[in-house]
C-alpha cells in the first residue's frame, strides 16, 4: 500500500439520490433495502432522505440540497437513480466525489415537459469534468427500460468511460432488491466483503 492509499482514499458514506415521483423514499423500490444493508458495513453509512421538490426534481433545488444537507463530498459514493442519476452527473461536474453509481441514466429531457422543467438537460453535459471529479463511475442500464432509450444510456457509458453493467431484463430498476448494486458499492470499500 502506498502512502496515498488508505483511509483517506476510502469512501465513508453513500448517498442515494432517488428518481422523481415523491413518496417516502425509505419504502420505495430498492432504496431502503440498500440503505439497511450498507449501514451494516463497518465505518460506513448510507444517507437516504426524502428530497425537496420530489416531482419535478429541479436541479436548482436538488444540487444545493445534495451539498448542504446530504454533504456529498470527496468521500461520498453518490448512487443516483433516474432523475437522481442526472442530478449525480450534474453535481459531479462541479464537485469532487469518490464515485457516482448511475442507475437508469439518460442524457435528454426525452420530450417530456416535467423533465425539461427540471433543468438538467438545458445545456451540454461536461463529460470531462465529471470524469476528472470522480475516482469511479459505475453504471447500471437495461435495454428493456420502458422510459429510457438504450441509445441514451449507452451515450452516458461511452462519454464517461463508465464501468457498465448492461441488462436486458431489469426495466427501469424498480425492483425491491438490488444485489448487484450492493456488491458494486462493497467493491469500493476496503475490508467490506
Amino acid at each position: 500500500m502506498s502512502e496515498t492509499e488508505g483511509l483517506s482514499d476510502s469512501p465513508v458514506k453513500a448517498v442515494i439520490v432517488p428518481g422523481n415521483g415523491g413518496g417516502n423514499v425509505e419504502s420505495c423500490i430498492w432504496y431502503g433495502w440498500t440503505k439497511r444493508r450498507l449501514d451494516k458495513l463497518p465505518n460506513f453509512q448510507c444517507v437516504l432522505r426524502d428530497m425537496p421538490d420530489p416531482f419535478t426534481a429541479r436541479e436548482s433545488i436538488w444540487l444545493p440540497f445534495m451539498e448542504s444537507e446530504l454533504h456529498c463530498d470527496s468521500k461520498t459514493v453518490i448512487i443516483g437513480h433516474s432523475s437522481g442519476a442526472a442530478a449525480a452527473m450534474r453535481y459531479a461536474e462541479t464537485h469532487p466525489v469518490f464515485a457516482i453509481i448511475l442507475v437508469a441514466a439518460y442524457t435528454s429531457d426525452l420530450g417530456d415537459e416535467n423533465e425539461r422543467e427540471s433543468g438538467y438537460f438545458n445545456r451540454p453535459w461536461q463529460w470531462e469534468k465529471i470524469k476528472s471529479n470522480c475516482r469511479h463511475i459505475i453504471q447500471f442500464g437495461s435495454t428493456d427500460d420502458p422510459f429510457l432509450p438504450w441509445i441514451e444510456q449507452q451515450e452516458v457509458a461511452d462519454n464517461l468511460s463508465a464501468d457498465l453493467h448492461k441488462y436486458t431484463d431489469r426495466g427501469h430498476f424498480q425492483n425491491t432488491e438490488f444485489k448487484d448494486l450492493l456488491n458494486a458499492v462493497k467493491k469500493l470499500i476496503p475490508n467490506s466483503a
